[in-house]
């Protein structure tokens, strides 16, 4: 599954590294964005496959930022 970018903005804080298991709802990174930090949930759980991604990166609204399994 690809967690996507809700909106443009700039990547802060990553919460996950490859290969760890995550649940619903767990905060895998955060995006600053209109000058608020938003957090990325997961929407399933899984195992965190691809982090696409990096801390200060410029990110796209669509844009894939990590791939879970």
């Amino acid at each position: 599954m690809e967690i996507k970018a809700r909106m443009p903005g700039q990547i802060i804080e990553l919460k996950v590294s490859v290969g760890d298991k995550v649940e619903v709802k767990t905060v895998l990174g955060v995006v600053e964005a209109m000058k608020m930090a938003q957090p990325v949930p997961c929407p399933a759980a899984g195992a965190v496959k691809e982090i696409r991604v990096a801390v200060g990166d410029k990110v796209k609204a669509g844009q894939v930022l990590f791939v879970v399994e």
